[in-house]
């Protein structure tokens, strides 16, 4: 039996390079063409509010959520993330969850963020929660999400 605890903002760079890498090919691209996956670590720990699943020392799942548009008041997941074999477990709906209810608590007025549009999965994730399609760009989907209506 798993034991899932869910965390936000205590991973460290080390642990969120580890889980990047991890996820790599459950991206569509694999993560690794689209960006250096320790630059992004990096770029994550220092400027993100992350949600984080952990079983025992391991991060299993994460969402990385920029807020730091306070002026507009829009909040970006630039990161969503299940190790395989913890996928179906309900795990990224938990830190979606986390992650809304926080950027409502800070007075975000909207979460923004871009999918491929070959990965149906994701899209359902964020269906489910509410994001609609903005605009379609070279196979990516651009979605948001209005809170605080």
């Amino acid at each position: 039996m798993i034991n899932i605890n869910y965390n936000t903002k205590t991973a460290l760079v080390e642990d969120i390079y580890s889980h990047l890498k991890e996820c790599n090919y459950n991206f569509i691209p694999p993560l690794d063409e689209k960006v250096n996956i320790m630059n992004y670590s990096k770029k994550i720990y220092e400027k993100a509010i992350t949600f984080e699943a952990w079983n025992e020392k391991i991060l299993i799942g994460l969402i990385a959520t920029y807020l730091n548009d306070a002026g507009n008041k829009m909040a970006f997941i630039t990161n969503v993330s299940t190790i395989k074999a913890y996928m179906g477990k309900g795990i990224a709906n938990e830190l979606m969850n986390m992650c809304i209810s926080y950027s409502k608590s800070h007075n975000f007025n909207e979460i923004n963020l871009e999918v491929s549009s070959k990965n149906t999965d994701a899209l359902n994730l964020y269906k489910k929660y509410g994001f609609v399609k903005n605009k379609e760009e070279d196979s990516i989907t651009f979605m948001r999400l209005i809170l605080n209506k």
